[in-house]
């Protein structure tokens, strides 16, 4: 095949409260790059997704998606400083950890999608 693949943006559902869930990507960092109706284009750096308002309970818990920052230590303490389980109802953080694929930080966001959040190399 001579045509490649540039880059891929999955959509991830919001969950039951859709403006949470902006905010929630706006604390680790997310930027919207637009927004119409049901859904959002977010980035941070050259990480890039479309949330989508949606609700199913089933994909949210068994999504998972992986990105990487250039200093994960740095990003987990301001995560870390913002506090966000106690201000995002079922948010959740995993302190750095190392695995046999590399560094990472986990992220449950208020939707119940696990973020795996990796040192680059």
């Amino acid at each position: 095949m001579k045509a490649q693949a540039t880059a891929l943006y999955p959509f991830v559902p919001s969950g039951a409260n859709f403006d949470q869930a902006l905010a929630f990507f706006r604390e680790l960092g997310f930027e919207s790059a637009w927004q119409e109706n049901d859904y959002a284009g977010l980035r941070f750096g050259q990480a890039f997704f479309i949330l989508q308002r949606f609700v199913n309970s089933e994909w949210q818990n068994n999504q998972m998606i992986v990105f990487e920052v250039n200093d994960l230590d740095a990003y987990w303490s301001e995560l870390r400083a913002k506090e966000l389980p106690t201000r995002f109802p079922g948010a959740r953080l995993k302190a750095p950890t190392d695995y046999p694929w590399g560094r990472e930080i986990h992220v449950i966001d208020p939707a119940g999608v696990c973020w795996h959040v990796r040192q680059a190399k």
